[in-house]
């Protein structure tokens, strides 16, 4: 299992740096990206993880492949999709109209609040193959770009939320 670091790690407080990008292809690199899918599909209400997160000061972050898995509309199965790999990630756009949203965090466990958040958002980056993309966003997908943008810079959602409140999972089955 890997390791998610926590809020108290001076680690998630540090700006990230850039990862050149004739380190992209590197084993180094395809190895932490492998450690952070990893990481990520170990947490079943986990969207996205950034590098910092599992204690590398790196540009990097995943958005997990269930986010982006469709639905055949003729068999109802979920088709997987792989996760989606942003390296150097800028945030090149948001909408004015901004929306509260619900935010929670794998490096801030069980503390919930609300966020102001642009409702859409446009990236560029580097994939995992070194390739320049931009990808745009609305809703949750705009959210999960803030949110680990925010990460690099060394924020928490906690710096800027309201209403926090802590929610523990149920890990009581049994309510008899």
């Amino acid at each position: 299992m890997v390791k998610i670091v926590q809020k108290d790690d001076p680690i998630l407080r540090q700006t990230a740096v850039d990862v050149s990008l004739v380190e992209i292809k590197s084993a180094k690199l395809q190895k932490l990206l492998a450690k952070m899918s990893q990481a990520l599909t170990e947490q079943e209400d986990g969207v996205a993880l950034a590098a910092p997160q599992i204690g590398e000061a790196k540009r990097i972050f995943i958005i997990a492949g269930k986010m982006l898995s469709r639905t055949d509309s003729e068999t109802e199965t979920k088709t997987p999709a792989p996760d989606l790999v942003f390296i150097n990630p800028k945030l090149l756009k948001t909408s004015r109209r901004k929306k509260n949203m619900e935010e929670g965090c794998l490096s801030v466990r069980w503390l919930y609040g609300t966020t102001k958040r642009a409702n859409k958002a446009t990236v560029e980056a580097y994939d995992q193959n070194g390739q320049k993309f931009i990808r745009h966003g609305t809703g949750l997908m705009a959210q999960i770009f803030q949110h680990e943008i925010d990460h690099l810079v060394g924020i928490l959602f906690i710096d800027n939320a309201t209403d926090i409140k802590e929610i523990k999972p149920n890990t009581n089955n049994n309510d008899e």
